[in-house]
């Protein structure tokens, strides 16, 4: 979707400033919510798709707004209520009223980093063939979903060159809203930075050493993309 974590290309922000020995979190309640998220996510009402479709869909406005972790707690409260897992009184009460969650299965202290390690490995098999092959090159579909995609929109209607062949993953939109995972072909997809930003927008950022000679990687699935013979 064209929401607020939907950046690329916007002006405005100013620049990424980099945080010298940054720690890995700001605050103690950021461990908390992370915590909360890796425990909830062990729950299974959800996958990884649907968090993170819970958090692009923030209003703009709340989304720019927030701070990391903030963008994660409020995602986590949406996914909640949507599951009918907690309501606006328990919230404000911290007082537990609806019924529990029998099928949530509990993520054990002890079993923490097995979990994390083995994570949720997205690929799968297929025995349709691979539609691309690398070296082709191919051009991006232009669609404005209003949900989620991992299609950004600065890269929509774009040429681009085929790096890798990554094998058969989930589809992200369609595991997002539950419609499935519907396994396909994942590409790395190479494009001139050129391309994406136009002539402008690269040549202006030669001091900082940002050339037209830049590439971005994007990792696409097959839908996003159709053959391109133009030259």
């Amino acid at each position: 979707m064209n929401g607020g974590a939907d950046l690329g290309g916007m002006m405005g922000f100013g620049p990424v400033i980099e945080e010298p020995d940054e720690p890995n979190f700001h605050a103690q309640w950021e461990e908390r919510v992370l915590g909360i998220t890796v425990a909830l996510g062990a729950c299974g009402q959800w996958n990884i798709d649907q968090s993170r479709f819970a958090r692009e869909s923030l209003p703009p406005a709340i989304y720019l707004s927030s701070s990391y972790y903030e963008i994660w707690y409020r995602g986590i409260v949406k996914l909640l209520k949507q599951n009918h897992m907690i309501s606006d009184k328990e919230l404000a009460t911290a007082q537990a009223s609806l019924p529990r969650v029998d099928e949530c299965n509990a993520l054990l202290p002890e079993n923490v980093e097995a979990t994390l390690m083995a994570g949720s490995p997205a690929n799968r098999k297929s025995d349709q063939p691979a539609a691309f092959d690398v070296g082709q090159q191919v051009r991006t579909i232009n669609i404005h979903p209003e949900t989620h995609t991992r299609l950004p929109r600065y890269a929509r209607d774009k040429t681009g060159i085929i790096s890798k062949v990554h094998g058969v993953h989930v589809l992200p939109d369609t595991s997002a809203v539950g419609q499935g995972e519907q396994a396909t072909w994942l590409y790395k997809v190479s494009f001139d930075a050129q391309t994406l930003w136009g002539d402008t927008r690269v040549n202006e950022q030669v001091n900082n050493k940002a050339t037209n000679k830049d590439k971005v990687h994007l990792d696409l699935w097959q839908p996003y993309l159709k053959a391109d013979t133009t030259l």
